[in-house]
């Protein structure tokens, strides 16, 4: 008897059984959502994307699922009821990737598949919009590392690890964790407003922005300090002498002249050299 060579029909939408319509997919339980799921991804996977039929057989998944959503969504409350709607429509995002990228044949659950999907692009989210300073990607993603490596070699440690003690560990520079760690201060921000103990009807109410620092008048003086100190370590030890003489021990350029053996003239021509050499290095360096 010969044997045909002939390939089977391939499966279409035409001769498969209409889908069931669902007045409200929202509404279907979760348990019932699990054997609908496997009837409309075998369905998704023969007709045609753009028709109408892939677009309400993809919708109603959608719909169907978005239990997993609100259940993925569970563990993220603690970031503030405010948000939670927010973090709902990003885990919509990732539901909505995971059906696209679904395959009946690997033999998964849709469940087991798409929570990882969901998860993931909540945690995006986070890690991407709500740094209270905007930190580039890398140092984001060091900062998660971070911190279960800090958790990590403080428990063998007995104590908090060491920043060359981190370094090692991660086979990074010194620098590159100094750069994480001071990075991992702009994740949260307090607000000013905040009170300080006590309760907010309190008599006498203190927030962080009663107690934060105002501009120092003085700052700017620290500042030009420290700018004048490398130039004064460049002057010779005559030079610095006078320098002392005159705005430390506020000496007048003829007593100067006689601790120093010169006229005062000389003195005076030599303060307005070294003036003049000092406030130019300045702008300079500034």
């Amino acid at each position: 008897m010969p044997i045909s060579t002939t390939a089977p029909a391939p499966v279409t939408a035409a001769l498969l059984p209409a889908l069931p319509q669902i007045r409200d997919p929202r509404k279907v339980a979760p348990r019932d959502a699990r054997a609908l799921s496997s009837v409309f991804f075998e369905r998704l996977r023969v007709l045609e994307e753009g028709t109408h039929e892939h677009r309400y057989a993809r919708n109603t998944l959608i719909e169907t699922n978005l239990s997993l959503v609100h259940f993925a969504a569970r563990r993220f409350r603690s970031r503030g009821s405010g948000e939670m709607e927010e973090i709902v429509q990003v885990g919509t995002v990732g539901l909505i990737k995971a059906i696209d990228r679904f395959d009946l044949s690997r033999e998964v659950e849709f469940t087991s598949f798409a929570i990882p999907y969901i998860v993931g692009e909540i945690k995006r989210f986070f890690r991407d919009s709500t740094w209270a300073v905007h930190v580039p990607r890398r140092l984001q993603e060091l900062r998660v590392t971070l911190a279960r490596t800090k958790e990590d070699l403080a428990g063998r440690l007995d104590r908090d690890p060491t920043v060359p003690e981190l370094a090692r560990h991660l086979g990074l520079g010194e620098d590159v964790i100094i750069d994480g760690l001071v990075a991992s201060n702009g994740y949260t921000a307090g607000s000013l407003d905040a009170t300080v103990g006590g309760e907010r009807n309190s008599a006498s109410i203190v927030t962080h922005g009663d107690i934060e620092g105002d501009v120092d008048p003085a700052i700017e003086k620290v500042e030009n300090l420290q700018t004048l100190a490398p130039l004064l370590a460049d002057l010779n030890e005559r030079d610095r002498s006078i320098v002392a003489l005159r705005f430390g021990q506020e000496m007048t350029q003829s007593e100067i002249g006689l601790r120093l053996g010169l006229s005062q003239m000389h003195v005076s021509r030599l303060l307005a050299h070294l003036l003049d050499r000092l406030r130019t290095g300045m702008l300079t360096q500034n």
